[in-house]
């Protein structure tokens, strides 16, 4: 049978057709070694083919490889951890391996290595068998690790270790399942803390330097899992590994090697001491020259680091002299969600500087981000939502601008009607940019803001209390506001806000509570609900914006009291 082409889907096919694979696993079943070496052979090749893959689970096929795991001849070993490396690349399959014991035993066959993974070893035809059983206990347990069961069926069976001891090896082959493992794992929270305690970043970025281009795709990505981690980023910084993923940039040709070393980038980028030596490094240049021409994995990497690096001044300077505005803006018609939720950040952090913000507004960015406030997913309403508050407090005739949009006032407030928090939150935060103006006051307060931002105050979320608290604020600066928010029931709430412990939810909730002190009804409610006794707390407040309106807010109250007691004894 091995005579034929077995990388061809007709053998394949043919063998599964004329009842071949019953066969092929019954000789597993079988006491002849060489039976069972012969089958592995062919089952290991055909396994390459999805629906053989099937077949040979339906026929119950891999218990008895997860059987042969135990046997001492480590040729069966290597054949039968190979095959259920292919066969384990669906999720029943995954699950059967777990269910006969079979992550255990893969695990076991990691430490077969043990010391022989040094180079010194090379010339022993022995311990080169027992490499190759790690390598192809690594290879099944990294078909196996795509399952969140399995990940932690593999920690808890001491893989981690040994893991990490693997990665010190010099054997390519070896290296790679051993990356590919982890890289799967480390999307877990729990195994991103096992890594870092078997400094296992140290040997990930010794490795982005090799010369295979797979093993350096595979290290980039277990960078991308990990470096969601905050003290990841420093030790990947701390062990050099700014430099290669820089280097790697360049090289643009293989996709899926770049797709994850801009993922690398993009999360190390959170953190500032690393956008620091990216810019030495000239990656931001070579970023913004990545915004055309990309597949779109790519791109949401490549806009979510330079989203990161627009939080400093000067590269947001970078960006606009390597010409990359344009690109950014031409992105915000995409329709993929993590890429416009990238975008508008990146636009939004560039709109920070009035010269960007020319840019953005002669390119038309302004308009496309409102419409992505009819987004259906939140997130990008959201993130569209947070860009628009620069865009407005930077643009230079902003009132008008904002106006420009034909029904963008009304609906900006009737997004006020969320069930999302972040939506609520950044809309509330626009709300306070575009009450700015007077006109566009008048027309939000005709569209109904006072009682949708009323309705809104009953909220525990600081996030959102904050940006409510400015908006409420912002809003009682026309007409009867102040007296139409007591009487939707917006004071007491906001009152409680001041217990919180966030400073920035004080500071708003100071000021709110000072506009609306204006009204004397809002006066007694904040008298009733202990408002003067929180204030006076504040009063002494290190932060003079927060000192200054809550003492405002207590001069209010106790002066409409002096006028209620004189009116009482005159």
């Amino acid at each position: 049978m091995r005579d034929f082409n077995l990388t061809l889907e007709t053998c394949q096919l043919a063998i599964r057709d004329v009842g071949g694979l019953e066969v092929l696993i019954n000789l597993l079943d079988t006491d002849e070694v060489k039976c069972k070496i012969g089958s592995l052979k062919i089952l290991k090749e055909i396994s390459h083919n999805s629906q053989i893959r099937r077949a040979i689970v339906d026929l119950g096929g891999l218990p008895i490889m997860v059987k042969i795991l135990d046997s001492p001849d480590k040729n069966l070993k290597c054949l039968a951890a190979e095959t259920i490396a292919n066969v384990a690349n669906f999720r029943r399959a995954r699950r059967t391996v777990r269910q006969h014991g079979g992550i255990k035993k893969l695990v076991e066959l990691l430490d077969y290595a043990q010391s022989k993974t040094d180079p010194m070893h090379h010339h022993c035809l022995y311990e080169t068998k027992d490499v190759e059983v790690a390598r192809c206990g690594a290879l099944a347990l990294w078909s196996c690790s795509k399952s969140n069961i399995n990940k932690e069926a593999i920690r808890k069976a001491g893989g981690i270790p040994l893991l990490a001891r693997l990665l010190k090896s010099s054997h390519q082959n070896m290296l790679i399942p051993v990356v590919g493992t982890l890289q799967e794992c480390a999307s877990e929270e729990h195994y991103r803390a096992a890594i870092k305690a078997e400094r296992i970043i140290e040997n990930l970025v010794k490795n982005l330097s090799s010369e295979n281009e797979v093993l350096q795709e595979h290290c980039a990505m277990a960078i991308y899992q990990c470096a969601e981690d905050e003290e990841t980023r420093d030790l990947v910084r701390q062990h050099g590994g700014l430099k290669p993923l820089a280097t790697l940039l360049n090289n643009t040709d293989n996709k899926e090697r770049l797709a994850a070393v801009t993922g690398a980038i993009w999360k190390c980028a959170i953190c500032k001491e690393n956008v620091t030596k990216f810019r030495e490094y000239k990656a931001i240049e070579t970023l913004v020259g990545l915004l055309t021409d990309q597949p779109e994995e790519v791109l949401v990497n490549v806009v979510g680091a330079l989203g990161e690096c627009c939080q400093e001044h000067e590269n947001r300077v970078i960006i606009r002299r390597c010409g990359g505005i344009q690109p950014l803006v031409n992105l915000l018609v995409g329709t993929n969600q993590a890429l416009l939720v990238n975008v508008t950040k990146a636009v939004g952090a560039c709109a920070t500087e009035p010269e960007n913000m020319m840019i953005i507004d002669r390119l038309d960015g302004v308009r496309l981000l409102w419409s992505l406030l009819k987004n259906p997913h939140p997130d990008v309403k959201a993130s569209a939502a947070w860009a628009l508050c620069p865009c407005i407090e930077n643009a230079k005739d902003a009132g008008e601008m904002v106006r420009s949009f034909v029904g963008g006032l009304e609906l900006v407030v009737n997004l006020l009607k969320s069930e999302n928090k972040e939506v609520l939150a950044s809309v509330c935060a626009a709300i306070t940019n575009i009450a700015k103006d007077q006109e566009n006051l008048a027309v939000i307060t005709d569209h109904g803001v006072v009682p949708l931002l009323s309705k809104l105050a009953n909220t525990n979320n600081d996030k959102l209390r904050q940006h409510l608290a400015e908006a409420i604020s912002r809003c009682c600066m026309w007409g009867r506001n102040r007296i139409a928010f007591g009487e939707h029931k917006a004071v007491a709430p906001l009152v409680r806000y001041l217990k919180s412990k966030d400073t920035n939810v004080h500071r708003a909730t100071a000021q709110a509570l000072y506009q609306l002190s204006e009204d004397a009804n809002n006066c007694i409610t904040m008298h009733e609900n202990g408002a003067v006794r929180l204030l006076l707390d504040m009063v002494g407040s290190p932060d003079e914006v927060l000192q200054e309106a809550a003492a405002g807010c207590i001069s209010n109250i106790r002066r409409l009291a002096l006028a209620t007691e004189k009116a009482k004894y005159s």
